[in-house]
This record gives C-alpha cells, sequence and structure tokens, in this order.
C-alpha cells in the first residue's frame, strides 16, 4: 500500500510539473523574440508594402504616421500611410534610376543614386517642387546606398556599401546642406578591424560590412547603420565607438535597405522582397 502511494504521489508530482512547465513556456506578449549571440529585439508590427515597392531601398519618416521611400528603379517617392496601410501619394522627380538612399529635412527630399549623385526635392509634396542635382566625390564603383539628415549639423551623411577610400574603414561623410559639398575626411570611420566584427570578418576586409543605410538616433544621437547583404544592425556611440553588433533573422528582415526614426525614438528598416513581399517593420532594440 506504501508502495501505491508513493507511486501516486510520484505521479502528481510529475503531471504538476509538466503543466507548470507548459503554462510558463508561453509566450507573454505578441511579439517575436530573438537573441544571436548578443543580440535582442523585439518586431513590434509589420506592413506589408504593394509590388510597387517590392525593390524598397530606403525610407525617411515625414509626420503623422507617414513614411517616404524610394526603390531601386524609378525616380518616384512614394508616400506610405502606415495607418492606413497604403501608399497615399506617388511623386516623381527623375526618370529610371537606381535609388538607393531617401531623407527628408523641413519640406525638401534628397534622394542619392547608387552612382553618387543626390537629387534635391524643393516643396517635394507640393505641385510647385523643383529638381536639382549635386555630385559627391564616390561614383558607382563604390555603390552608394546610404544617405541620412544630421540636424545637429545641418548636414546629409552618406557612406559608400562597397569599397571606401581604404579598405580597413567605411566613412560616414559630411555635406552641409549649404555648400553641397562633400567634406573630404569622414565625420565617422567604421573600423573593419573591430574586434566587434570578428565574427563578420571577410577575407577582402571591406566586404567586412556593407553599409545600405545610416540615421541618428533622436534622443542619444547614436548612429544606427544597417546592412542587408548579411542582415544586421551595427550601433555607434556619437563618436564612433560600436557599442554593439545584431545580427537580424531573415525571416523578418528578408534584405533590410532602409532605416528611419520617428521624433520619439521609434524604429523603423524596410525590407525588399524576398519569399514573401517587401515590409516596412516596427523594431525595438535592447541593449
Amino acid at each position: 500500500m506504501k508502495t501505491l502511494n508513493y507511486f501516486l504521489l510520484g505521479l502528481f508530482t510529475v503531471i504538476v510539473v509538466t503543466a507548470t512547465l507548459a503554462v510558463t513556456a508561453q509566450p507573454l506578449t505578441n511579439k517575436l523574440q530573438h537573441t544571436h549571440g548578443a543580440s535582442e529585439y523585439s518586431v513590434e508590427k509589420t506592413w506589408e508594402l504593394p509590388k510597387d515597392l517590392n525593390e524598397v531601398s530606403g525610407i525617411a519618416w515625414i509626420s503623422d504616421n507617414t513614411i517616404a521611400s524610394v526603390q531601386d528603379e524609378d525616380g518616384v517617392i512614394f508616400i506610405y500611410d502606415l495607418e492606413k496601410k497604403k501608399v497615399v501619394k506617388e511623386i516623381e522627380f527623375a526618370g529610371s534610376g537606381d535609388y538607393e538612399g531617401i531623407t527628408v529635412h523641413n519640406d525638401n527630399a534628397y534622394v542619392l543614386r547608387s552612382d553618387g549623385k543626390i537629387y534635391e526635392v524643393v516643396n517635394f509634396l507640393n505641385e510647385n517642387k523643383s529638381v536639382t542635382t549635386f555630385e559627391t566625390d564616390f561614383s558607382s564603383k563604390n555603390n552608394m546606398e546610404t544617405l541620412a539628415f544630421d540636424t545637429a549639423n545641418k548636414a546629409l551623411l552618406i557612406a559608400p556599401k562597397d569599397r571606401d577610400k581604404k579598405d580597413d574603414f567605411k566613412g560616414l561623410y559630411t555635406i552641409p546642406i549649404e555648400s553641397k559639398t562633400m567634406e573630404a575626411v569622414p565625420t565617422i570611420k567604421i573600423n573593419m578591424n573591430d574586434i566587434a566584427f570578428k565574427n563578420f570578418k571577410k577575407k577582402k576586409v571591406y566586404k567586412t560590412f556593407s553599409p545600405s543605410d545610416v540615421s541618428i538616433h533622436p534622443k542619444t544621437g547614436e548612429y544606427y547603420v544597417l546592412e542587408g547583404i548579411k542582415p544586421k544592425l551595427v550601433i555607434l556611440d556619437a563618436d564612433g565607438t560600436i557599442k554593439k553588433v545584431h545580427e537580424l533573422d531573415t525571416k523578418e528582415f528578408s534584405q533590410p535597405e532602409g532605416i528611419t526614426f520617428s521624433p520619439d525614438g521609434t524604429l523603423y528598416i524596410s525590407n525588399e522582397s524576398g519569399d514573401g513581399p517587401a515590409t516596412i517593420v516596427q523594431v525595438k532594440f535592447n541593449q
């Protein structure tokens, strides 16, 4: 009898422990949590983009839940409304071309072509818009994709995806908005030999990290530099020190090409289409 009691007590304990584990294993939220080594983030929301934006290559926050975007085939700025979940306006500014980056300052939009040419679209949301262009020190051999606006310094920021002036760094270069002349020395150098890249080091060192876009956090001043080839996000201090390298899961980041912040610091990343549609995702990174 005593043996039977022990057996029943043991069986009861197993059932209780199993049930407890099953309950605790249930997700506490509907957010997708990921841990890749030292990287942790959650995808908060996802928007599927229309087919016209399958090749979405850059995004920029405007206001009132609207985001400006470009794709790498047509000279059109697409205005996407996050609440309405659709493109609400299309603004033609040039002919066909490989347009890779976009940023917005006040009423003007700036679009980067992969050969380094920048289009300034003045009053881009209005019928009386005007378009001018200016050159940088880079060309198509540098494969230019990265463009942002540095509000503190009233300047554009660009970076080469492929080779820089030297192979051991990728620079963030400043273009003052008044002069529209690129400064020869980079404001920030991302060292390809930094210990933070030890797991990503390539034989050709310049391929260790290939920026696809950058945005500056409006609260902290940190640089968030994106890569689409091997999806990752590099966070730099305001002085350029690498704080963290986040690997991104290709299930949510098929090919991350664009990045932007809303004024309150909410982060958005755009992805070209892969097995599924192109997307914009709202992401929270834990540092």
